[in-house]
């Protein structure tokens, strides 16, 4: 299956990362060039250590490289002052972790909304917005509940609902259903497969299981930190 458009959205080439432990220096990501298009599945897969959360965070502007350069949206990344990139990732980028993290202070409508402040949206379209979201993920009847009244699964639908609040073309989910049961990381992964297809987002998946990656359409394979392998699933 190809992806919606034949169009890069994002690029990266060339790009290590380096971190330094006094005079000793470790790669963990050596020479990664990868382009991701607009309206794909993409899932990253590889073992614990073979660099998949740092390439998650290069992925979703939440670190720099070390070398080489990161496009998104045809802008290079090492171009902007860290307000400007800070802006750039609260619109195009929409992110759900592993851990949830939800605030426990907060009801679940509240957490939505949470992001929104942010991008300095109406409260009346941000409310209707988060409200909107929360039923799309099918927990209407959840909105005044806060994370330890809701369960594992219901935590990962809200997360996943704020994620999308400010509408971003990009889900970048990091191993989204490690902490669910199965019926509800098959869940997770139904709704994140519903966004991709009727809302064409285009949909990053780091994980370390095989059988979650096979919902995507490419795995990119990666070990000690380089791209060992591309497989094209569907």
């Amino acid at each position: 299956m190809k992806p919606t458009s034949s169009k890069t959205i994002i690029r990266l080439k060339d790009v290590w990362k380096t971190y330094f432990m006094g005079k000793v220096s470790l790669d963990v990501l050596r020479g990664i060039n990868l382009d991701i298009y607009r309206g794909e599945f993409v899932a990253i897969l590889g073992p614990s250590g073979s660099g998949k959360s740092t390439l998650m965070n290069q992925v979703g502007l939440l670190d720099v490289p070390s070398k080489g350069k990161i496009t998104i949206d045809e802008v290079d990344i090492s171009t902007l002052e860290e307000s400007d990139l800070a802006q750039l990732r609260g619109k195009k980028i929409g992110f759900v972790f592993q851990q949830f993290n939800l605030i426990p202070a907060l009801t679940a409508l509240e957490n939505v909304i949470l992001p929104t402040i942010f991008q300095n949206l109406n409260p009346e379209v941000r409310d209707r917005r988060a409200k909107e979201l929360l039923a799309l993920v099918g927990l209407a009847d959840r909105m005044t509940h806060r994370p330890n009244e809701l369960s594992g699964g219901h935590q990962q639908r809200v997360a996943i609902a704020r994620a999308l609040v400010n509408n971003p073309e990009i889900i970048l989910a990091d191993e989204p259903t490690g902490n669910l049961d199965t019926k509800s990381g098959e869940q997770v992964m139904e709704l994140l497969m519903e966004l991709h297809h009727k809302e064409h987002k285009t949909i990053i998946l780091v994980t370390h299981d095989i059988e979650k990656a096979k919902h995507a359409e490419r795995i990119i394979y990666l070990k000690d930190g380089e791209v060992e392998r591309v497989v094209h699933s569907k």
